[in-house]
């Protein structure tokens, strides 16, 4: 779940969970059940509905003024109920398991194909510099800390560099570098170009960074 940091992570947690258990809520249950006001609550309300993970619909009940009631959207009711970082762990040990290299580069290959299909759908940049720009945006969407960097700040028109602010998958790489190798991939296959890993923190470097070969600009 994207929420506010800190006390609004968790109070927004609190209404997604307490509207899991019930088909429906109105500001006056959240108050009841949260203990702050009505402002409060229509502030969190408003923020899960921003992220698309509530909605809210009207009841007109005789002549009174309509009644508002919330309820989890299908993303909602998704969120918070996924275990990747597990799964992903097992997955990769099976990975790791497959004992001739030819046919476990080809599942690496299989996996970034499939990966940088999911971000291409969503990149339409027609330059290298718009496709990459696109790509750390979406993978800042996704609470993975990218960056774009200048390469060579004595020569402006060169591309940057994708700067990982720290790594998406530490446990795993500390275990194989095999997951670098993919990264390059998906980013190669995201930006049509041949990405090369200049930097890696397992070598002792600041942050991890990913460069197309070709340091022109298009």
């Amino acid at each position: 779940m994207n929420v506010a940091a800190g006390g609004g992570e968790t109070s927004d947690r609190m209404i997604v969970d307490y509207l899991r258990r019930r088909s429906a809520a109105t500001i006056a249950d959240l108050v009841a059940f949260t203990g702050v006001t009505a402002t409060a609550v229509r502030q969190r309300l408003n923020r899960l509905m921003e992220q698309g993970l509530v909605t809210r619909h009207s009841e007109v009940v005789g002549r009174g003024r309509p009644t508002h009631r919330y309820a989890l959207t299908p993303a909602g009711a998704r969120s918070g109920g996924n275990n990747y970082d597990l799964l992903a762990r097992v997955l990769w040990e099976e990975i790791r398991q497959v004992a001739d290299p030819t046919v476990r580069q080809g599942l690496l290959r299989r996996i970034a194909t499939r990966m940088a299909a999911a971000y291409r759908s969503e990149i339409h940049g027609q330059t290298v510099r718009e496709r990459m720009a696109e790509l750390v945006g979406l993978l800042a969407g996704q609470d993975m800390p990218f960056d774009l960097e200048p390469s060579n700040l004595e020569q402006p028109n060169t591309l940057p560099v994708i700067t990982a602010l720290s790594c998406p998958y530490p446990e795993l790489a500390e275990q194989d570098r095999g997951v670098c190798a993919m990264e390059k991939m998906v980013f190669s296959d995201v930006l049509g170009e041949n990405v090369k890993l200049s930097a890696c923190r397992l070598d002792g470097a600041r942050c991890c960074t990913f460069e197309t070969s070709d340091a022109a600009t298009t």
